[in-house]
């Protein structure tokens, strides 16, 4: 009796598990109205899931020494990913975007306006994102099936479940020639025990683009 008991509840658990998986996860798109969409493919490199696609150019990025960093756009196409975001809050990652893009660049590149030899210029555009269901994302945390669940992501460092994201497209120009040299779709999120990523509505939309902005700078080193 007992072992069937526990057998049923580990069962019950796992459902649970596969249901919170499932539910959730937006899966980028291309974005249709983005300048680089007809030169992005599925990413075959893709082994976090954070890169659906992208688009590069054999270039020698350790010539580059300054770069313009374009205002952050919030994507406005048909297929934009926000849901039922309001533009306050869209506004408000927008602007943090610019901010930590413009701090993590600054030791590896000198922010300039010219469009000058081995001079870089970056756009972003914001084209989704969720936030944290309130009590919920904590709390996920600590249940015993959303521990597990929770658990086995953060040791792939994927995403958790019922935690906030952010979608948005990078493009990278040659400031002088305005040539594209690299463009990719990124989703990014916090790990899943980060805790204090899961508190505030916003709280892991923004962990998650500092992620993408540490994870650029290492790009382009």
């Amino acid at each position: 009796m007992y072992i069937s008991i526990k057998t049923g509840r580990l069962a019950a658990i796992a459902a649970l598990c596969m249901a919170l998986a499932a539910c959730g996860t937006t899966q980028p798109n291309s974005y249709s109205e983005i300048s680089s969409s007809s030169k992005l493919m599925p990413n075959q490199n893709n082994d976090t899931g954070r890169v659906p696609y992208s688009y590069s150019t054999p270039a020698n990025w350790k010539k580059y020494n300054a770069i313009i960093i374009d205002p952050v756009v919030v994507y406005r196409g048909p297929d934009q990913q926000f849901g039922d975001m309001s533009e306050k809050n869209k506004t408000a990652l927008a602007s943090y975007m610019q901010t930590q893009f413009a701090e993590k660049m600054t030791p590896r590149f000198a922010l300039s306006r010219d469009p000058a030899p081995n001079t870089l210029r970056l756009k972003l555009t914001l084209t989704g994102a969720e936030t944290n269901t309130p009590v919920l994302a904590t709390l996920s945390r600590f249940d015993i099936a959303g521990g597990i669940y929770n658990g086995v992501q953060n040791a792939r460092n994927r995403e958790g479940t019922l935690t906030g994201s952010v979608i948005y497209a990078v493009e990278i120009y040659d400031a002088a020639s305005d040539r594209l040299l690299s463009a990719f779709i990124t989703k990014q999120y916090p790990r899943p025990w980060n805790l204090g990523a899961s508190m505030g509505s916003l709280a892991a939309s923004k962990a998650g683009i500092e992620k993408g902005a540490d994870a650029l700078v290492e790009q382009l080193k």
